[in-house]
């Protein structure tokens, strides 16, 4: 059995705080309780209104945020509520009832053409996963359940997915117009459901890696964080936007040139050349004038 873990957030509003949990507590549903009354389907959120600074308290995810009043500062109580939360989920306390948990949450799918016309992403109106994740074979997506199901599909050929959306790369075999509606039902159906993304053990992965990536980071040199910077700044909106991703590989000062991961619909797609030298490439040239000559990609 794994472990809960829950962590210490906060958030622009200095009367709430974000208790993030490190697994899935609902089920991609989320609750508002304003008061213990309201709370009767939540036991979770009951206990958390005995505490007589407790406002509001709102469930959703991966995370409990709490609003208090202002009979006491969130640095004094926090951390000993973040361990409630902690000990109350480890010894079994249940987030919600099971009827609730139950209940099917509507959820709605759209279809979004991206610059690849292999790629297509699948949008939804909630949240799916808290960082991006790309499964290239029923193999690699052994930690993905949903990843899983969809290289059931014979024309699957590659699967990502990143905070609200899915982009799905197919064979040439299918055209869009003959299976979009089908895959566009499935994970609506499937989200529906209340069936996982990705597991824990993916969540628990991807945490680990976000720990050693900013342990990399702090390793490079002043030119290389600057070129980290200016891509999670400028570049991974507008790539995001298109269902896919860029990363930083590495740079050399003596050739001047830079290498990049392209995943999701970025990888393979006809206009990423364009995209890398028109765009990324000038953009790097011009804001770090002459530090930059070239830029590279590697398709993820």
């Amino acid at each position: 059995m794994n472990t809960f873990k829950v962590s210490v957030q906060e958030t622009s509003n200095n009367t709430i705080v974000k208790f993030e949990v490190n697994q899935i507590i609902t089920n991609h549903q989320s609750y508002e309780f304003n008061n213990i009354d309201e709370a009767k389907s939540s036991p979770l959120a009951q206990q958390l209104f005995y505490l007589p600074f407790v406002k509001k308290v709102y469930i959703s995810w991966n995370f409990i945020a709490v609003e208090r009043y202002n009979i006491v500062e969130w640095s004094d109580v926090q951390d000993e509520v973040a361990e409630q939360i902690e000990a109350y989920l480890n010894d079994g306390g249940s987030v919600m009832e099971a009827s609730e948990i139950k209940k099917k949450t509507p959820v709605t799918i759209y279809a979004e053409s991206t610059p690849n016309p292999a790629v297509i992403k699948f949008v939804a109106n909630k949240k799916l996963v808290t960082s991006l994740f790309e499964f290239t074979s029923i193999d690699e997506a052994k930690q993905s359940p949903l990843a899983t199901e969809l290289f059931h599909f014979p024309f699957v050929k590659s699967v990502f997915i990143d905070e609200n959306y899915v982009s799905i790369t197919k064979f040439d075999v299918a055209d869009w117009q003959d299976i979009t509606m089908e895959l566009r039902e499935f994970i609506r159906n499937y989200i529906e459901n209340g069936k996982d993304i990705v597991t824990v053990d993916a969540q628990q992965t991807l945490k680990q890696a976000e720990t050693q990536k900013d342990a990399h980071y702090e390793s490079l040199d002043d030119t290389s964080k600057e070129i980290v910077n200016i891509l999670e700044e400028y570049v991974k909106p507008a790539v995001a936007s298109d269902g896919g991703n860029i990363q930083f590989i590495s740079y050399d000062p003596d050739s001047k040139k830079v290498s990049v991961m392209l995943q999701g619909a970025c990888s393979g797609c006809p206009s990423s050349t364009y995209t890398l030298k028109s765009g990324i490439e000038n953009m790097l040239k011009e804001m770090l004038k002459d530090k930059v000559d070239m830029v590279e990609a590697i398709n993820g």
